[in-house]
């Protein structure tokens, strides 16, 4: 049913990104939206954000502000927010002495964060420091402490990268990533959302492509092996941080659909499959050619993908109710 050359007829012209003055007209004097939150998304994902507008309107698209506020209202909001984060601060001040003391698990994932962290590469092309580290560990580590739901796991030290690239201040960034996290009902999270993306992505195969999905289920445990694309919702995969954000804030809409990071995976499988299935490819050559998509253009991926998403739709009434209420669409 979906196939590259179905997807090859996501090729259109390069729209112009969300630019200040568009972003500015809005809203009104007062800075009340004039438009729907529904035009503004489906503006997101059909042109994305200038990087001058990301950062004010990823704390829309987060709700880290409402979107029926005012300019005033949301200077009350940031306040807040920032007084929240340090009450925050202050209680796991009070709580670590006893955590180091009384739970080895604390003592191991602070390691951890802290070797994570070391590791990144954070100057930029004239070799300047971009990020204070520490800063970065005193938020996963924070992150760890506060969300009983998201545990820390290996690459949210990469993910929260790039939001200290997106804000400067410690709250915005702290924030950013919880509201994140949720607005993409954690489906970053190895032990919430991960698996449910795997299991719905082999069920998108085997629905749009069941001759594709006989031959990866003779190859073993191919599409459970792709976690790492949904753990690091496939900030690998691109040539630049500007693309992660690009797809980053196309999540963040709920647009063209729920869950759409597997209408993504399914799109980049597609993109290697007749390889795969010309050359009859093992599932471990399989997973280094998946592992070797890297360097791709986010708004070409995200144009196919909702091609993917549009291909599905054709078929609505055959779509499987699992797969139809994962995407969002309403029950029969």
């Amino acid at each position: 049913m979906g196939t590259t050359e179905d997807l090859s007829l996501a090729r259109k012209p390069k729209k112009m990104p969300i630019d200040r003055a568009e972003w500015g007209s809005y809203f009104d004097e007062s800075g009340h939206i004039l438009k729907s939150q529904e035009f503004v998304s489906s503006q997101i994902l059909e042109k994305g954000l200038d990087p001058l507008v990301r950062s004010e309107a990823w704390k829309f698209l987060t709700g880290y502000y409402s979107w029926q506020t005012s300019h005033d209202e949301r200077l009350t909001i940031e306040s807040m927010r920032r007084k929240s984060y340090e009450s925050l601060c202050n209680m796991c001040d009070k709580i670590q002495p006893l955590l180091e003391t009384e739970h080895r698990d604390f003592m191991d994932v602070r390691n951890f964060i802290k070797s994570d962290v070391q590791r990144l590469y954070i100057k930029d092309a004239q070799g300047n420091t971009m990020v204070d580290k520490g800063q970065l560990e005193k938020i996963l580590l924070l992150n760890y402490m506060c969300n009983v739901e998201a545990e820390y796991q290996q690459g949210f030290h990469e993910m929260l990268l790039l939001f200290r690239l997106l804000v400067e201040k410690e709250h915005e960034i702290y924030w950013l990533f919880q509201f994140f996290l949720q607005k993409t009902e954690n489906s970053c999270i190895m032990n919430i959302g991960v698996g449910k993306n795997l299991a719905m992505l082999r069920s998108l195969i085997a629905f749009m492509d069941p001759d594709f999905s006989k031959h990866l289920e003779r190859k073993g445990q191919v599409v459970q092996s792709l976690f790492p694309w949904f753990c690091l919702l496939f900030q690998r995969v691109f040539r630049t941080f500007d693309d992660v954000w690009r797809l980053w804030e196309v999540f963040l809409t709920g647009m063209p659909c729920r869950n759409f990071q597997v209408m993504v995976a399914y799109t980049m499988l597609q993109m290697v499959r007749d390889q795969i299935v010309q050359e009859d490819m093992s599932g471990d050559d399989i997973l280094t050619l998946c592992n070797n998509l890297i360097d791709l253009e986010a708004n070409e991926l995200i144009a196919k993908a909702c091609t993917t998403y549009e291909l599905l739709m054709k078929h609505e009434k055959k779509v499987p109710q699992e797969l139809q209420e994962f995407f969002g669409q309403p029950q029969q």
